[in-house]
This record gives C-alpha cells, structure tokens and sequence, in this order.
C-alpha cells in the first residue's frame, strides 16, 4: 500500500491572502453593479422621454388631422366616439379661463400630456385663419421634473381654398 506522499517545496496561498483576494474581487463586484444600476436609472429616463415625445407627438397628429370643425373633440381611443373635449376654462391643464387657448390633459404611464389649440390672430378659433397646435409631455426624472414640448401652426381649410 502507498501512503500519501508530501511536497514541501509546494506552497499554497496564506489566509491572508486569500482575504486580501476576497476584498479585491467584492470592491470590483461592487463597482460593476453600481454602474448597472446607474445605466438602468439612465435607461428609465430614457423610456420616459420616449414615450413623452411619442404621447405629444400622437396628440399633435391628432389636431393636424382633424376636421377643421372637430379640433376640440378629442377620440383618445378611436372609436369613433368622442372621449373628452377640450376646454378654456382654468382646469386641468388650461391655464387660465377665458384665454381663447383650448386644453385637455391625459396621464398616463407616468408622463402627463397637455396639449393646446389657440387662434393665431383672430378671437375666434373656427374663424381663423390658422391654430398653433402644442403639446407638453412631463415626467419625472432624478433631477426633477422634464418636460418635451411640440408646436405647430395648421391653416384653416376654409382660407386656403379647400371649402
């Protein structure tokens, strides 16, 4: 029978130095999930921008493509069926009552969606030659809240010849 056999001039790691390993590797295990979780929090906000942009811009279209005598009818999910109308009267999202700028707001997915019709040089929206159409995403982000906004003039068809 053989009986195990020794090697003196083999060495093995000391404790020491396997704890000095062990701290090396949870420092660097460490840095790598706070930079994982810095690039999720960077990627979430990124997601809210987003849908932000995309939220104003669908709202935006909408008006674009309305009928002229539509443009306060709002068919959020397009049915066919009026979901909401915008208002001129100081309350949600309208800024203030009797201002000629028509609103509606929507909340969704975190981001907040108001968007506006106001008459570009007229007192009257229908009568008008033009509407400014904007739209204002917001939503929270680290450093406080941000916001995405749009705009755009549409002429009234009427002017332009399409009767």
């Amino acid at each position: 029978m053989i009986g195990p056999t020794f090697h003196d001039d083999v060495k093995g790691a000391t404790f020491s130095e396997v704890m000095v390993a062990m701290a090396l590797v949870s420092v660097s295990v460490m840095g790598a999930m706070g930079a994982f979780e810095a690039a999720d929090k960077n990627l979430a906000q990124d997601v809210f921008a987003a849908r932000a942009l995309s939220m104003a811009e669908s709202r935006v279209e909408a008006k674009r493509a309305a009928p002229w005598g539509q443009l306060l009818a709002e068919d959020l999910d397009h049915d066919g069926v009026p979901d909401l109308t915008m208002h001129d009267d100081g309350t949600d999202g309208d800024r203030m009552a009797g201002d000629g700028i028509y609103s509606a707001m929507l909340e969704q997915h975190g981001v907040t969606v108001v968007w506006t019709v106001a008459a570009r040089h007229s007192e009257s929206l229908f009568n008008s030659g033009a509407i400014l159409i904007e739209a204002r995403g917001v939503y929270r982000a680290s450093g406080g809240e941000r916001e995405v906004r749009l705009a755009t003039l549409r002429a009234n068809p009427a002017f332009a010849g399409n009767h």
